[in-house]
């Protein structure tokens, strides 16, 4: 019996090596990306155990901690300029950048009947327009350049307020500080009130938003499995669903 019991032990000690330790790395995402990348990490602790802590903001805030020696080891951004500046630094890796989501840019008000369409930049009855900081935010760059194929950005300036981030934007017109703004369309999944105006894809470049391994993800499997599953059908169903479309 005893023998048995020693048996029993050994083959215990034999399993659990083979039991691989649950990892936890660490991902800044674009603010615009927040829902989808909430139900994307939680999918991917479910299906591998390992959990991806998440943080969120600009695109150019996270740029600027990234070198400046941020612990992140993955980066979602809400553009190609920065991963890609990343890779120049020396602080990415090149061979792992792509292409995660494409963003559509709404004007989106709380009031049911203030926004229609592109008229109503150009009829201006509003006092406040939000927008993200267009030097951080890409979604930002994007609302000045569609004011500006609208002709109308001159004369918007002085209404404009801006956020440090496409969340912050989006909270001046959710807070009633701004009648209305441009926002994310994913920001808008689920919300049927107020107003809004999808803008054509041919008032500003295309938001191609890419994830890039950071070095200090280099040779982490959790995070190289992050940007795997990122790709997989699973999580591309759940970026669709938010209103991106994918390459």
């Amino acid at each position: 019996m005893r023998g048995a019991a020693i048996f029993v032990l050994s083959c215990a000690w034999l399993v659990l090596p083979a039991i691989a330790e649950a990892a936890q790395i660490f991902v800044a995402v674009a603010a615009n990306f927040t829902a989808p990348a909430k139900e994307i990490a939680a999918a991917f602790k479910s299906a591998t155990g390992d959990e991806a802590v998440l943080s969120f903001g600009s695109s150019g805030q996270f740029y600027a901690q990234i070198t400046q020696d941020a612990p992140y080891q993955v980066l979602l951004s809400a553009d190609q300029d920065r991963p890609l500046q990343l890779v120049k630094d020396g602080l990415a890796d090149g061979t792992t950048r792509t292409t995660y989501a494409i963003g559509k840019l709404v004007l989106w008000s709380r009031s049911p009947d203030l926004v229609k369409d592109g008229g109503t930049l150009q009829a201006a009855r509003f006092s406040k327009l939000s927008l993200a900081n267009p030097t951080a935010a890409p979604y930002g760059a994007a609302a000045i350049e569609t004011m500006k194929a609208l002709g109308v950005y001159e004369a918007l300036q002085p209404k404009i307020v801006q956020g440090n981030s496409i969340a912050q934007a989006y909270q001046f017109v959710e807070t009633g500080n701004a009648e209305l703004g441009f926002v994310a369309l994913s920001q808008l999944a689920g919300t049927t009130t107020g107003s809004r105006w999808l803008v054509p894809d041919n008032l500003y470049a295309p938001i191609l938003q890419d994830a890039v391994l950071l070095k200090k993800g280099a040779g982490n499997t959790a995070a190289k499995g992050f940007l795997a599953f990122l790709k997989g059908p699973e999580a591309r169903a759940i970026i669709t669903r938010y209103g991106y479309t994918l390459k």
